[in-house]
């Protein structure tokens, strides 16, 4: 028997919340809604939902500040979202993604977009575990002085814990699978985004950045004009 999807929604627009809850309740998925981000983060809570599509631009607390309240919380902090926005700079969606946001759907919405987006998105995450536990049974990987455990979503260096957002892990344990190698940026994009996720070049950058931060600048080198590498 398949596991029921739960999806949140999040937007101050009610016209959005019913037209996203139409068309995905005539899918089967189970749907909950917030008009906004500090609802959206009690409602992610209880709700515990699989997905939450949450637009950026809302007052009292907009989906970015939502997104990173909802990563602190231990039931949410690997949900899968998906902002919504009618912008198309690259802030929004450098800002979204380092808030730990898996996808970005623009506005308008059109029905199979957004069928496809959460399809696609639900897909790579059972790719993923499939894989995992297919070819590697450990739920550990050491490399050089940092432990990525891939079931808990904890890295440790040096003895101390890191919690990553979701891609920053991907990355991360990526990159640590094969010390010394050079991961091509479209490599990197293929595996962590997939081929059907459009996202800014600038993405890969601002996700090394955020890494490097928390466990030092010596940990991952940039390869010029070809890509990045852990070092060992």
């Amino acid at each position: 028997m398949e596991k029921t999807i739960k999806i949140l929604l999040v937007d101050d627009d009610i016209d959005i919340i019913e037209f996203m809850s139409y068309n995905l309740k005539k899918e089967g998925y189970v749907i909950e809604t917030a008009f906004n981000g500090i609802e959206a983060v009690k409602k992610a809570q209880i709700f515990t939902p699989d997905l939450i599509i949450m637009d950026v631009m809302m007052l009292e607390m907009d989906g970015i500040e939502a997104c990173e309240e909802i990563r602190k919380i231990e039931a949410t902090k690997h949900t899968l979202v998906t902002f919504l926005t009618a912008r198309n700079e690259d802030y929004s969606q450098i800002a979204g993604f380092t808030a730990g946001a898996d996808d970005y759907i623009t506005k308008p919405i059109k029905p199979k977009i957004l069928s496809f987006k959460i399809k696609s998105l639900l897909r790579r995450i059972n790719e993923s575990k499939t894989i995992n536990n297919e070819t590697q049974p450990s739920t550990r990987l050491e490399a050089g002085n940092v432990i990525i455990d891939k079931e808990k979503y904890i890295v440790f260096k040096d003895e101390r814990e890191y919690i990553l957002p979701r891609k920053q892990f991907e990355l991360l344990e990526l990159l640590a699978s094969k010390p010394d190698n050079v991961f091509t940026r479209d490599d990197i994009f293929k595996r962590i985004w997939g081929d059907d996720t459009f996202v800014s070049d600038r993405t890969i950058d601002v996700h090394i950045r955020k890494i490097r931060t928390k466990l030092g600048d010596n940990i991952i080198k940039t390869i010029k004009g070809v890509g990045y590498k852990f070092v060992s």
